[in-house]
């Protein structure tokens, strides 16, 4: 069944008008163990039975063959074997989650499919010290939430598998910015993965930095840095040159956080990037309509440093 005529995956608008809301709607799945797993319903462009796999040597970890797809050839991913699931080998997945995000399509291979929850970022955690009952990886676990019934879902790092399977890329020439000794740049990003990229090219480009995991973390930062600032003096906007978000952050997410920063007149002046795996027109106009004065599609360094550089540089 795809996006535009399965009941489980409703109208995209509907889901736009969440932007400023803190809250994010999760595909919830199996991958044959104890737990449960979800997916943000933004990053899945549909949901069916797997068809026939087609194998060939040397692919990369995790990765069961190729399909074709309405014409296309993408890989498809088995998601057990990053969690550490015992059956990971030898168990049929008969479903499949195709997902477009960080600008390429991939089928996600998982036991069942249950159903789309819609949930609070500030009931998002964390995973610290959460066991994984099949003793997976943790760290590809970018959240975890609670349901109703007190059952724990986890919240998959796909864009950290999505790196592990395709392999870092080679960081392109980056331009410097000439920003003066004091002024530095925020981001937030919950993604190892992201964070680790964000800090190479902000490396590249010579410009200091303070960071964050989540949006509550950011938020708190940011209100520290503003509350520092001497009254009277110079503005906060003369030193914190930009502030780089991610969409989806556990406890506060991009947009509320986006929402927060451009309706307090001490970050007057301080330009809002928004940083986000999904690029869709409509995550795009939902960051337009909580402010954010660009927006930039994660995993591509030249162009996240294009898009910055003209801020820095005012």
């Amino acid at each position: 069944m795809t996006v535009q005529d399965a009941p489980l995956l409703a109208d995209i608008d509907v889901r736009s008008r969440m932007a400023g809301s803190n809250k994010m709607e999760i595909l919830l799945f199996s991958l044959g163990t104890r737990e449960i797993f979800g997916i943000n319903v933004f990053k899945v462009r549909e949901v069916s039975q797997t068809p026939e796999i087609t194998k060939s040597p040397n692919m990369p970890f995790g990765v069961q063959g190729v399909i074709s797809l309405r014409g296309n050839i993408i890989p498809i991913i088995s998601l057990a074997k990053f969690i550490g699931a015992a059956q990971a080998e030898t168990r049929t997945y008969n479903s499949m989650i195709v997902t477009e995000f960080n600008r390429s399509t991939q089928a996600l291979l998982v036991d069942s499919v249950d159903r789309i929850i819609r949930v609070d970022w500030e009931k998002m955690r964390a995973p610290e010290n959460v066991v994984s009952s099949s003793g997976g990886n943790q760290a590809m676990i970018t959240a975890i939430t609670e349901l109703e019934d007190g059952k724990l879902v986890s919240i998959l790092d796909v864009e950290q598998i999505l790196s592990s399977v395709v392999g870092e890329s080679r960081m392109p020439d980056i331009p410097q910015a000439d920003l003066a000794p004091d002024q530095f740049v925020f981001f937030v990003d919950d993604s190892v993965v992201a964070r680790k990229e964000i800090t190479s090219v902000l490396d590249k480009m010579r410009v200091k930095y303070h960071q964050a995991t989540n949006g509550r973390e950011a938020w708190d930062k940011l209100q520290s840095f503003a509350n520092r600032q001497p009254a009277g003096q110079s503005r906060l906007a003369d030193t914190l040159k930009l502030i780089l978000v991610d969409a989806e952050m556990p406890e506060l997410d991009g947009f509320v956080l986006t929402r927060n920063i451009k309706s307090d007149p001490r970050f007057a002046g301080i330009p809002v990037v928004m940083h986000s795996s999904i690029s869709s027109n409509a995550n795009r106009a939902m960051g337009a309509s909580v402010g954010v004065d660009a927006y930039v599609a994660k995993f591509e360094p030249a162009l996240l440093a294009e898009t910055l550089l003209p801020y820095l540089q005012r």
